[in-house]
């Protein structure tokens, strides 16, 4: 379980400040899938990198289960974001001269208890293109290598900036139930960041923040599948 307890965080250029979180209170539960929503700079991209620790808070308590987050060093951080978090982001961020494989060897590489690569390629739809490189995939295609590579090693929670962002409704929904299963089948915690309100329909916990402000949270007492969510 995550804990946010009276979160702030400012940005200061020159004599500039800049309120980018404004006392945030949030619980996310174990097993939970969440969605955060709201327009360009309504603090949602803050919120997920202060949770997830790259980026620091201003004020404020972050607890993870036993561990207060926000009580960390630089190093410490860095080792818990290796062991127990996995990122999914936008841009795919795959290296070109490696292989699909060697990829996702990447996250297992980051771990002492990985997943099985073989087993994840599989669940993503790409165990024939074991030996492929970026190149030779499409966009959704490298999406879901990006989303077996978070998942190799086997982390507590993943964290996913706009992961559809750059996708067509097709990919989108298929990258979507990727999350879905990774929820459901791996038990795991999933936190979402997008713009797009149908998304929130597939979550148990909906966050909607504007200006800084969580202004409305929502529990879905009935999830919808991913493959039947509006679009748009």
């Amino acid at each position: 379980m995550i804990q946010i307890e009276h979160v702030n965080k400012v940005y200061k250029t020159g004599d500039v400040e800049t309120a980018a979180l404004k006392d945030i209170n949030l619980t996310i539960q174990d097993g939970a899938f969440v969605v955060i929503l709201g327009p360009s700079g309504s603090g949602k991209s803050t919120l997920l990198n202060v949770i997830s620790g790259l980026d620091t808070v201003t004020s404020g308590k972050i607890t993870f289960d036993d561990t207060v987050l926000t009580d960390l060093s630089p190093e410490q951080m860095t080792t818990f974001r290796r062991e127990h978090l996995g990122f999914i982001f936008q841009q795919y961020n795959l290296l070109q001269n490696l292989t699909v494989h060697e990829n996702v060897q990447i996250g297992a590489d980051l771990t002492k208890d990985p997943l099985p690569i073989d087993e994840l390629l599989e669940q993503v739809g790409l165990s024939t293109s074991h030996d492929k490189y970026p190149y030779q995939l499409s966009g959704g295609e490298q999406q879901r290598v990006s989303v077996a590579r978070s998942l190799a090693k086997n982390p507590a929670i993943v964290f996913c900036d706009e992961p559809t962002g750059s996708l067509d409704e097709d990919n989108s929904k298929k990258v979507l139930e990727l999350l879905e299963r990774l929820n459901e089948a791996y038990h795991k915690t999933v936190v979402v960041i997008t713009h797009n309100t149908g998304i929130s329909e597939m979550a148990d916990d909906v966050i909607k923040m504007n200006s800084g402000r969580i202004v409305e949270l929502t529990h879905n007492e009935t999830r919808i599948a991913a493959r039947d969510i509006p679009w748009g």
